[in-house]
């Protein structure tokens, strides 16, 4: 544990005063749940709206005619061709083809990225780029500066329209600069949950007053760390530190759609990245072990870490993260398996105290995602 007091962002106060269940999270001290409790949160952001507080993670900027070639040079994504007013998910590798993280990164302008880390990764992810990248670019840390709030749900279009009409016409993965409520916010339809939203980027000083904004809006809750975690999870979306880490390559992770094909081996501007000859070789010859979605056959609830074995008890992998799936009102994982393994419908147990839970290999995701693709 380290000694380090808690951080916190600039909702604190206001997550005491809405009798928030307040836990360390990434060295912040955050609000795992509300009194509405986990499971009714989880399913008021599948029906209405829900505000999360995902101010913890980074904002930073780059700045330059050449940033998004410098950046290019660290992920396996095009960042060069990226218009304005997109945004793309993106991974940070490293020279074995591990992920170091995965982040957002969004074309402000011509010359200028914003870039969201997560909060874990953050001060890492800002030596990284300034190793690599100063000289090339200006790199500006908006840690303290700028909040994030994420606006989930099937309201969330119709909420925020009230205050920025002008976002009712984005689609998803699309940015814009926008005001709201006086303040310059930089505004994306996107999330983490696998429902339609936005995720916007307000000055820190005024994130207090945006979200008792949104939440004075009949449709809107505001929702923990605990909700967040299950809404994903059904989503199929991974968290970094559990269902990925710098011992994972995107190609055991089943993230592939996430290489650009532009920096695919063969293509203009093939590698370049840490790790692509690794990369490149793992999509030709194959992997050992690769990331799945798991259904336990009972309503035993399997969590992260668990032990999965075949059908004569040999251990075939590991549960990355598990839980109940509200939406799909039973349990349900992802987690590695031998890749002999990993067909659908392709029988497993897990080991749970002792006990064999029957699980099958499962199509993620396990809860249909609702992004408003216009």
């Amino acid at each position: 544990m380290s000694d380090q007091p808690l951080l916190t962002t600039p909702l604190h106060s206001l997550h005491r005063e809405l009798g928030a269940k307040m836990v360390p999270f990434a060295g912040y001290e955050m609000p795992v749940q509300y009194p509405l409790g986990v499971m009714k949160e989880h399913l008021h952001t599948r029906a209405q709206a829900g505000l999360f507080d995902v101010s913890h993670m980074g904002q930073i900027l780059l700045t330059g005619k050449d940033a998004a070639r410098a950046l290019e040079s660290l992920v396996p994504v095009d960042i060069i061709d990226l218009p304005q007013g997109m945004q793309r998910y993106a991974l940070f590798t490293n020279e074995h083809g591990g992920i170091l993280d995965d982040l957002m990164v969004a074309r402000l302008s011509p010359e200028q990225l914003l870039l969201v880390v997560n909060a874990a990764c953050k001060q890492q992810d800002l030596a990284h780029l300034r190793q690599h990248l100063s000289g090339q670019c200006q790199i500006e840390e908006l840690f303290e500066q700028r909040a994030l709030l994420a606006l989930q749900g099937p309201q969330a279009a119709t909420v925020l329209a009230r205050l920025a009409p002008q976002v009712a016409s984005m689609t998803f993965m699309q940015f814009a600069s926008v005001t709201i409520l006086g303040s310059d916010c930089y505004v994306s339809r996107s999330g983490y949950t696998g429902e339609d939203g936005y995720e916007i980027s307000v000055p820190a000083s005024a994130a207090e007053a945006l979200a008792r904004r949104l939440l004075a809006e009949p449709e809107v809750e505001a929702i923990g760390l605990g909700a967040r975690d299950s809404l994903r999870l059904e989503a199929g979306l991974c968290l970094y530190g559990h269902d990925m880490n710098s011992d994972t390559s995107p190609v055991e992770a089943s993230l592939l759609w996430a290489i650009s094909k532009a920096r695919r081996a063969g293509a203009e501007r093939a590698g370049g990245f840490p790790g692509a000859e690794r990369i490149f070789a793992q999509q030709q010859e194959g992997v050992s072990r690769k990331r799945v979605g798991l259904l336990p056959q009972e309503r035993t609830p399997v969590r992260e870490g668990t032990q999965i074995v075949d059908d004569q008890g040999r251990e075939i992998g590991q549960v990355s993260s598990g839980g109940f799936g509200p939406s799909l009102g039973g349990p349900l994982a992802m987690g590695y398996l031998d890749s002999a393994f990993s067909a659908l419908d392709t029988p497993v147990w897990a080991l749970v105290r002792g006990k064999q839970v029957p699980m099958k290999v499962a199509k993620m995701p396990f809860v249909a995602q609702r992004y408003f693709r216009g």
